[in-house]
């Protein structure tokens, strides 16, 4: 798979409430030895991050997380914008930043909550 369809696969996890399923979309996507963080969390493992989802579904009914943006990538890194919806209300916007492992599979994801801070004086 390319990091486009990696990525789409990572994020269709956030959406998927069969754990089963979930499973199986981070088996394709995420390494095993994988480490997620946001400003709310760092899970390490892909059995961590399928229970951290899983967590996040029962903290938000309803919320999906969506890709915003293309994937863009350099070598082994990437990025993407995503939004998080409650119905068709946007919730939460942000931005991940990724590298993959040498078998093609998330490493590491990194992501940042809202808009960019502006400027100190």
């Amino acid at each position: 798979m390319d990091t486009n369809e990696i990525v789409t696969a990572y994020c269709a996890a956030w959406n998927e409430t069969d754990e089963a399923k979930r499973t199986a979309l981070l088996e394709r996507s995420w390494a095993d030895d994988g480490v997620y963080g946001d400003p709310t969390a760092t899970v390490e493992g892909r059995a961590a991050l399928i229970a951290h989802i899983g967590g996040f579904q029962s903290m938000m009914p309803g919320h999906t997380i969506d890709i915003e943006s293309g994937v863009d990538t350099y070598g082994t890194v990437f990025r993407f914008a995503w939004v998080m919806r409650n119905g068709g209300d946007v919730a939460h916007e942000g931005v991940d930043f990724g590298e993959l492992a040498a078998d093609g599979r998330i490493r590491r994801i990194v992501g940042f909550f809202g808009p960019f801070p502006p400027l100190s004086p």
